[in-house]
C-alpha cells in the first residue's frame, strides 16, 4: 500500500484501509482527480443522493418549531441551492463551528449552533484534506472533485479525549459524508446529510481566520 494511499483518508492506524478501498484510492498517486464514488461506502453513497431531502426537511423542522426567524438572518447560509465556484477553501487555517439542523426523535432540538473553533485545510497530493481540530467533536477527511461548485468530503469523527479518528469505512457509525461549498467571500460550508447523531443535517460553516 502507498503513503499517499495511507494519508488520504485518515492513515493506516489500525491496520489499514479495506481492501476495497485501497485499489481505488491507490490513484491518489496519479497526476488527477480520485473518483469519491469508488471511496465512498454505500451508505454514504445513499446519504449524499438524499442531501435535498434532507435540507427541506431540517429547515422545516426548524420553522415549524419557530425558529424561520434564523434561516431568514442568514439566508447564505441557509439556502440549499447556494453554491459558487471554486468549492474548496485555499490551505490554511480557519474558523469553522457546527450547526445542527433538524433534531432526531421526537425530543430532539431543531436548531443548535455551537461556538468557533480551529479548522485547517491541506495538500496532500492530488487530494485536499479538511480537519476539524478542536472542539468535543473533531473530523478529519479528504476533499474530491466533484463539480466546479462542490467537492465531496469522506471523513471520520473523533470524540472527546481520542487522539484520533479511525480509517474511513471501518465504523459506520464515525463515517461522515458531505459536500463543501463555497457560499460567499472567503466563507465556506460542510453540509452533511443525515449524521449518525441528534439531527438531519449538520453544517459545518468555514470562514477565513486563524
Amino acid at each position: 500500500m502507498g503513503l499517499a494511499t495511507c494519508l488520504l483518508l485518515g492513515g493506516c492506524a489500525g491496520g489499514g484501509l479495506p481492501a476495497r478501498m485501497t485499489a481505488a484510492m491507490d490513484a491518489a498517486e496519479a497526476p488527477r482527480a480520485v473518483d469519491w464514488r469508488k471511496v465512498a461506502t454505500a451508505t454514504d453513497r445513499s446519504r449524499l443522493r438524499g442531501w435535498r431531502t434532507a435540507w427541506m426537511a431540517a429547515l422545516s423542522a426548524v420553522r415549524a418549531d419557530g425558529k424561520g426567524a434564523v434561516i431568514a438572518a442568514d439566508p447564505a447560509l441557509y439556502d440549499p441551492d447556494r453554491s459558487l465556484p471554486d468549492p474548496v477553501p485555499p490551505a490554511g487555517t480557519y474558523r469553522c463551528r457546527t450547526i445542527k439542523l433538524g433534531g432526531q426523535g421526537p425530543y430532539g432540538l431543531t436548531h443548535v449552533a455551537y461556538g468557533w473553533f480551529a479548522c485547517r485545510v491541506s495538500e496532500e497530493g492530488a487530494i485536499d484534506r479538511l480537519e476539524k481540530m478542536t472542539g468535543s467533536q473533531r473530523m478529519a477527511g479528504s476533499l474530491f472533485e466533484d463539480t466546479d461548485a462542490r467537492s465531496v468530503f469522506l471523513g471520520t469523527l473523533a470524540l472527546g479525549d481520542e487522539r484520533g479518528g479511525l480509517a474511513y469505512g471501518r465504523d459506520t457509525q464515525r463515517d461522515m459524508a458531505g459536500f463543501v461549498e463555497r457560499i460567499g467571500e472567503k466563507r465556506w460550508r460542510l453540509v452533511l446529510p443525515y449524521p449518525h447523531y441528534e439531527s438531519t443535517l449538520d453544517l459545518l460553516e468555514i470562514v477565513a481566520g486563524p
